[in-house]
């Protein structure tokens, strides 16, 4: 059967007649047509999306998502049962009815149409059938509000059902479900509620139950113009414009100045208040503000003014967000692309934590502005936090999860007491646990592989097709005026330089192929069939426009060099292509079970050397001085642990007998400009990527040596 149904496959993708039947006529289009543009007056976008399941991971990249799917993201309703099980009010239960059930199934989805797991695809009917086969008469969308208070069970969000905020993730998951089924319900659901909430919103704004959707407004906006794009109901732009009036002012906010940090600063998270804003507090607000913004309502945020601008077209929107990440970098950065931001905004230093969902969050946001905009600035910050960040906060087989990670951690225990959040969270907030912490991360961490993924490829606007990640890969999509495309890209990145594609196609097309060039790639390549060829570089993008056949290869080689970058009191940290590198430092794991309601977890503690340091004469030279050395790998391996880094950095470092832990925190040294260390201290390390270590330094104290 499977045989047969290659063949007669293969029958319809390369057809049985060079010649076009009258059908074949008729149902050619404009790819302009087949892949959803902007209506006016909205922005003409440079690149649109493709249907969900059109691109499929291959080799590791596969495995990645099967472990999701073998792990907590395909079998939550078992491992958290209480809160996304039957009783969730998104299934019409009486128990929790707020973010957290939305939050899984908005990752679940994606994972499962990318798969095509008929498995997972039954996990998720209910909870898109449910909610579009209870919708109310005046099309409220959601779980059954409480005539009265509902009674609190621990654990349980069972309040506030008429929130805005809870709904703003479902209208993504109907987003997503329609672009892979194109079920008409959702035309029918999605025209109420809008309708709904032109009439309410007046009456209740975003934030009339709480302050998060006021924050996140931009998810609602975004789904919104979709939407438009789908129907053209002009009533939709009525309501985008209301939707962004009652949002938080984020281009506002982040074109403020920046303020010195004063401690006598009011902390803002504790002073919210309803819509409208006093003018005041927000002229005050900036990104450089310690404890000044919730880090998941900024990496959502983030978004909002591109997401605006597409109405608007105010550059200003434009230019807040490219100051924001200039900002949250020279405040709050760390290498691996995140910041700082144990629930709010704290700083630089290497041992402050970064929340899984705002990771998702803002891995979602960046994906976002990349398709409007165009602005390969997006697509390399993307880059930096999936191949970096996003590896390492989940455990191999996808079980369990940090709350917390940082550039720096030498221990990962209930004795850390860095974060905020440490006593709200009885110092949880760093080991692996399924609950710990905080439990909106297990819920919301499932979003981002499988959405990084459905961002791999993109139409253009003008019948082409761009690569804008690389990573192993299949797409099937149309290009030209309708020929069938399959590219399959092979690669080993981003621990090789080298992406190849090879081409399929219905038959010989002229379109446009593009290729994103990373910023720190100085001296790309690029064959076709074999043959090296010259290109241009414009925006960081290589267009690539020619008559192309079936069989035709591109091969674009992108050679990494060393890089020395400084962060927190002058530490520094070696790069290498997309990849942080970090010391290698061996691990024992240790469970625990407190009796409480975290539950079991599990604790890391080193098992070699972590206060070492690079050498001035590494940092000046690093070329000469570091040794790249790749390991036997298949790209079909899992790579993201220490056993199984595909390549490493050997070089020579000095150990810090007077760098101690305290408390299981690498606390970086307060002896800058300390003498040069004996001869004798000097030690070979190894550093890995980043996304492969558990145990990490990324940020080093740099010495010299005595003669």
């Amino acid at each position: 059967m499977r045989v047969l149904l290659a063949f007669f496959s293969a029958l319809l993708f390369f057809g049985c007649n060079t010649n076009e039947t009258t059908s074949d006529k008729k149902t050619e289009r404009s790819t302009l047509a087949l892949y959803l543009q902007n209506k006016a007056p909205l922005k003409e976008n440079p690149y649109l999306e493709l249907p969900l399941g059109a691109i499929k991971p291959k080799a590791w990249l596969e495995d990645q998502l099967q472990r999701m799917a073998n792990g907590m993201t395909g079998n939550l309703d078992s491992i958290y049962g209480d809160v996304v099980g039957k009783r969730n009010g998104w299934l019409g239960g009486d128990g929790d009815g707020w973010e957290r059930g939305p939050y899984w199934i908005d990752g679940l989805l994606p994972l499962a149409y990318i798969l095509n797991d008929e498995k997972l695809k039954e996990k998720v009917r209910p909870w898109v059938e449910w909610t579009l086969n209870n919708q109310a008469e005046n099309g409220y969308l959601g779980p059954v509000p409480f005539k009265g208070k509902p009674v609190y069970e621990p654990g349980l969000q069972r309040g506030n059902r008429m929130d805005w905020w809870p709904k703003m993730v479902m209208l993504k998951i109907l987003q997503q479900y329609y672009n892979a089924t194109e079920d008409k319900r959702v035309i029918t659901a999605l025209t109420k509620y809008f309708k709904y909430q032109l009439q309410e919103l007046p009456k209740r704004p975003l934030d009339y139950l709480s302050f998060w959707g006021n924050r996140r407004g931009g998810d609602n906006l975004q789904v919104v113009y979709w939407f438009y794009n789908i129907t053209g109901d002009k009533f939709l732009l009525d309501l985008g414009k209301i939707i962004q009036e009652q949002t938080f002012p984020w281009t506002e906010v982040f074109l403020n100045t920046e303020n010195n940090n004063d401690p006598s600063n009011p902390w803002y998270y504790g002073q919210m208040k309803r819509y409208p804003f006093d003018t005041t507090e927000i002229e005050n607000l900036t990104i450089s503000k310690i404890g000044g913004i919730h880090t998941v309502n900024l990496a959502q945020g983030i978004k909002e003014p591109v997401v605006a601008y597409q109405a608007d077209l105010n550059q200003d929107h434009l230019k807040a967000v490219k100051k924001a990440f200039a900002d949250i970098k020279k405040y709050h950065g760390q290498p691996q692309g995140m910041y700082g931001g144990d629930e709010p905004l704290h700083g630089n230093n290497p041992v402050q934590g970064i929340e899984f969902c705002a990771i998702s969050e803002e891995m979602f946001s960046l994906e976002t502005m990349l398709k409007i905009t165009g602005d390969m600035e997006f697509a390399d910050q993307l880059e930096r936090i999936t191949y970096n960040a996003l590896p390492t906060q989940a455990s191999d087989d996808y079980m369990s999860r940090q709350y917390f990670q940082a550039a720096n951690q030498i221990e990962l225990s209930d004795k850390l007491g860095t974060s905020f959040e440490s006593n709200n969270h009885q110092h949880t907030d760093f080991v692996y646990g399924t609950t710990t912490g905080y439990p909106c991360c297990t819920t919301n961490m499932h979003q981002s592989w499988p959405k990084f993924v459905q961002n791999l490829f993109y139409a253009t606007k003008n019948g082409g097709i761009a690569a804008l990640q690389y990573a192993p890969s299949e797409v099937t999509m149309k290009v030209a005026n309708g020929v069938l495309l399959q590219m399959e890209e092979k690669t080993g990145y981003p621990f090789r330089e080298t992406v190849h594609f090879k081409m399929k196609l219905s038959k010989e097309a002229f379109f446009p192929f593009h290729l994103r060039i990373p910023e720190w790639a100085k001296t790309p390549s690029i064959l076709i069939n074999g043959r090296e060829v010259k290109f241009s570089v414009e925006n960081q993008i290589v267009v690539l426009e020619r008559k192309w056949n079936n069989g035709d290869e591109i091969t674009l080689k992108l050679p990494m060099e060393l890089k020395i970058s400084t962060w927190y009191q002058f530490t520094k940290t070696v790069e290498r292509g997309p990849l942080v590198y970090s010391l290698k430092i061996d691990h024992r794991l240790a469970e625990k079970n407190r009796g409480d309601h975290f539950g079991t977890f599990t604790e890391v503690y080193p098992k070699t050397n972590w206060n070492m340091a690079l050498l001035n004469t590494v940092i000046e030279n690093p070329s000469e001085n570091i040794k790249i050395v790749e390991k036997n790998w298949t790209h079909e391996v899992y790579p993201w642990n220490i056993e199984n880094a595909p390549i490493q950095l050997e070089l020579n470092g000095v150990q810090v007998d007077n760098w101690k832990a305290v408390n299981g925190v690498a606390v970086i040294p307060g002896f800058w400009g300390a003498p040069a260390r004996p001869k004798d201290k000097l030690a070979p390390i190894v550093l890995i990527p980043y996304g492969c270590t558990t145990l990490r330094i990324t940020e080093f104290p740099v010495y010299s040596v005595k003669n």
